[in-house]
Protein backbone atom coordinates (compact mmCIF):
# COMPACT_ATOMS: atom_id res chain seq x y z
CA UNK A 1 0.00 0.00 0.00
CA UNK A 2 0.94 3.53 -0.47
CA UNK A 3 1.68 6.35 1.99
CA UNK A 4 0.76 9.75 2.19
CA UNK A 5 2.03 12.24 3.79
CA UNK A 6 -0.05 15.59 3.99
CA UNK A 7 1.55 18.67 4.78
CA UNK A 8 0.13 22.37 5.78
CA UNK A 9 -3.34 21.14 7.88
CA UNK A 10 -4.09 24.02 9.90
CA UNK A 11 -4.71 23.02 13.60
CA UNK A 12 -8.49 23.58 13.59
CA UNK A 13 -9.23 21.16 10.79
CA UNK A 14 -6.78 18.31 12.42
CA UNK A 15 -8.55 18.78 15.18
CA UNK A 16 -12.16 18.65 13.33
CA UNK A 17 -11.16 15.16 11.73
CA UNK A 18 -9.74 13.89 15.05
CA UNK A 19 -12.91 14.53 16.59
CA UNK A 20 -14.93 12.59 13.51
CA UNK A 21 -12.12 10.11 13.64
CA UNK A 22 -12.88 9.58 17.78
CA UNK A 23 -16.97 9.34 17.25
CA UNK A 24 -16.52 6.63 14.40
CA UNK A 25 -13.67 4.74 16.82
CA UNK A 26 -10.87 5.12 13.97
CA UNK A 27 -7.07 6.56 13.56
CA UNK A 28 -7.34 9.89 11.77
CA UNK A 29 -5.40 8.36 8.69
CA UNK A 30 -7.93 5.62 8.90
CA UNK A 31 -10.61 8.51 9.10
CA UNK A 32 -8.66 10.34 6.35
CA UNK A 33 -8.46 7.04 4.01
CA UNK A 34 -12.78 7.36 4.31
CA UNK A 35 -13.31 10.03 3.75
CA UNK A 36 -11.02 10.12 0.53
CA UNK A 37 -12.88 7.15 -0.29
CA UNK A 38 -16.77 8.68 0.29
CA UNK A 39 -15.34 11.50 -1.67
CA UNK A 40 -14.16 9.63 -4.92
CA UNK A 41 -17.23 7.60 -4.62
CA UNK A 42 -19.86 10.67 -5.05
CA UNK A 43 -17.51 12.40 -7.59
CA UNK A 44 -17.72 8.93 -9.39
CA UNK A 45 -21.91 9.14 -8.92
CA UNK A 46 -22.20 12.86 -10.08
CA UNK A 47 -19.30 12.01 -13.09
CA UNK A 48 -21.48 9.53 -14.53
CA UNK A 49 -24.96 10.64 -14.20
CA UNK A 50 -26.00 12.44 -17.43
CA UNK A 51 -26.75 16.61 -17.63
CA UNK A 52 -30.10 17.34 -18.75
CA UNK A 53 -28.50 18.33 -22.46
CA UNK A 54 -26.95 15.22 -22.67
CA UNK A 55 -30.01 13.47 -22.04
CA UNK A 56 -31.94 15.69 -24.61
CA UNK A 57 -28.56 14.49 -27.40
CA UNK A 58 -29.70 11.06 -26.22
CA UNK A 59 -33.11 10.93 -26.88
CA UNK A 60 -32.49 13.49 -30.04
CA UNK A 61 -34.05 10.96 -32.94
CA UNK A 62 -35.78 9.08 -30.92
CA UNK A 63 -39.13 9.45 -32.25
CA UNK A 64 -38.65 7.77 -35.41
CA UNK A 65 -42.10 7.79 -37.61
CA UNK A 66 -42.07 6.34 -41.10
CA UNK A 67 -44.71 9.11 -42.04
CA UNK A 68 -43.69 12.36 -43.73
CA UNK A 69 -44.61 15.55 -41.56
CA UNK A 70 -47.26 16.59 -43.79
CA UNK A 71 -49.34 13.30 -42.95
CA UNK A 72 -48.22 13.66 -39.02
CA UNK A 73 -49.43 17.50 -38.78
CA UNK A 74 -52.26 15.95 -40.98
CA UNK A 75 -53.50 13.50 -38.29
CA UNK A 76 -52.54 15.93 -35.37
CA UNK A 77 -55.29 18.75 -36.80
CA UNK A 78 -57.65 15.31 -37.47
CA UNK A 79 -57.89 14.78 -34.17
CA UNK A 80 -58.14 17.68 -32.42
CA UNK A 81 -61.75 18.48 -31.18
CA UNK A 82 -63.37 22.28 -30.99
CA UNK A 83 -64.12 23.40 -27.37
CA UNK A 84 -66.70 25.98 -26.75
CA UNK A 85 -65.37 25.80 -23.11
CA UNK A 86 -63.50 29.35 -23.26
CA UNK A 87 -65.78 30.69 -25.82
CA UNK A 88 -66.20 33.28 -23.18
CA UNK A 89 -62.62 33.67 -21.84
CA UNK A 90 -61.45 32.87 -18.43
Amino acid sequence: MANLQVKGIDDDLYEQVKRLAAAENRSVSQELVFMIKSYVARQKILFSTPTPAEVLLQLSGSWKDSRTAAEIIKETRKSRVDSTRLANGL
